[in-house]
């Protein structure tokens, strides 16, 4: 393992999503990138990580890593996991590129018995204000993507994500925000501030 995803250098939401995984669990990461959240666990956690992600730039690392990672894509290859496989699925910064997000929740929670996502806050003050000022597509450490060449298909705020979570019958067990500081804020009733205050969200969730 190396000493470059040490848990203080891993990105502030893999931090939080970390605390929120129990130790010696059986933990799935789609779009796991380089691998940074599954060494960490590894580590920290002793948890029999597996994991999923695209690119093979990303697989490289991971099994370079010495982790088990395989290729694929969240839209069309997890539904061949079966029912409760894994105790945690984790969904890190990726619901927004997907092309299904609901199909993609469902095979989540068909596959684990709780999910964690997170992911980039649209409603966050920064964004209105950088189209309401401006007129253009926000550019930031959150969102570093020009519009052409965002991997960014569908756009939600914290708001959006708890009204689908509704609609589809998901209990959120555990929600935070946080700011470009990475300060956490509970989400609860005042999702409100959060979806204002908040750059990104991540989510414990279960049936």
């Amino acid at each position: 393992m190396t000493e470059d995803h040490d848990r203080n250098t891993i990105r502030i939401d893999l931090q939080r999503i970390a605390d929120m995984i129990e130790p010696k669990s059986r933990v799935l990461d789609v779009g796991c990138g380089d691998g940074a959240l599954l060494e960490n666990l590894a580590r920290s956690r002793q948890v029999d990580g597996r994991g999923v992600e695209l690119s093979a730039e990303g697989v490289n690392a991971c099994v370079s890593a010495g982790l088990s990672v395989i290729q694929g894509d969240a839209d069309t290859d997890l539904d061949d996991y079966p029912e409760n496989a894994f105790d945690f699925v984790v969904l890190s910064q990726t619901l927004q590129t997907v092309h299904a997000p609901r199909k993609v929740l469902e095979n989540l929670l068909r596959i684990g018995r709780r999910a964690i996502v997170s992911f980039p806050n649209f409603g966050h003050w920064r964004v209105r204000a950088h189209l309401f000022f401006r007129g253009r597509m926000p550019i930031n450490d959150t969102l570093p993507y020009q519009w052409y060449s965002t991997p960014n298909i569908h756009l939600c705020s914290i708001r959006d994500f708890v009204l689908l979570c509704e609609e589809m019958g998901i209990t959120i067990e555990r929600s935070i925000s946080l700011d470009h500081k990475g300060r956490v804020r509970r989400i609860g009733a005042q999702l409100g501030l959060a979806n204002l205050f908040g750059e990104q969200a991540v989510f414990l969730l279960r049936r």
